[in-house]
């Protein structure tokens, strides 16, 4: 498993939680922060997969 992918899951759930508390609170911009965390999460963790994928198909 890539490291890629480790911190990329690691920043979405961060995201997800900085998202949910912003919405309790009503903190605009701490769910902006939180949905962005979120997105560049998911971007980090398709980064790994890809890297992954590249690597598994040179092994073959």
């Amino acid at each position: 498993m890539d490291r890629n992918r480790v911190i990329g899951a690691a920043k979405e759930t961060k995201g997800a939680v900085k998202e949910a508390v912003g919405k309790v609170t009503g903190d605009a911009k701490l769910r902006a922060d939180g949905r962005a965390d979120k997105a560049e999460g998911k971007t980090q963790n398709a980064i790994g997969g890809a890297l992954d994928t590249m690597r598994d198909a040179l092994k073959k």
